[in-house]
């Protein structure tokens, strides 16, 4: 189980793992062990995400997203296997938090009467200085 939160646990079945090696650090190492980890999280399929957090998190993983409604998360960074694999479980359960916070709703409001009465006169003063700038003796 990969705990995301006190109350939402991930299964062990909706994830899987597999190893290839590395481009990264290793120096001849990187050539005879497979260090890099690809983490697949089937979110689409996932019974514990509600499915407004499924599209907050489609929209979230971007290309990670596959056309199955997969999360695919590759990790290559250090050169231990098992670190690898710890950073790609963080990385999915980071994303996952990200998925389920809300956005706020935007609440409409007007400007005021001060701010727009600024404008309007930013605007008039910079009109001015752009008419300055013609010819003398051009007047409209």
């Amino acid at each position: 189980m990969l705990h995301v939160t006190e109350t939402l646990a991930i299964a062990d079945w909706e994830l899987s793992e597999s190893f290839m090696r590395a481009s990264g650090p290793g120096g001849q190492n990187v050539n005879k062990v497979s260090t890099a980890v690809e983490l697949r999280f089937e979110a689409d399929r996932s019974p514990h995400l509600p499915a407004p957090v499924k599209t907050r998190l489609k929209r979230l993983a971007g290309r990670r997203w596959t056309a199955e409604g997969a999360i695919v998360i590759q990790v290559e960074d250090t050169r231990s296997q098992a670190r690898n694999r710890e950073i790609a479980r963080e990385r999915l359960v980071q994303l996952i938090r990200a998925a389920l916070v809300a956005p706020k709703r935007r609440i409409a409001t007007k400007p005021t009467l001060g701010s727009q009465r600024r404008r309007l006169a930013a605007k008039a003063e910079r009109g001015e200085v752009k008419f300055l700038r013609g010819k003398p003796g051009e007047d409209e």
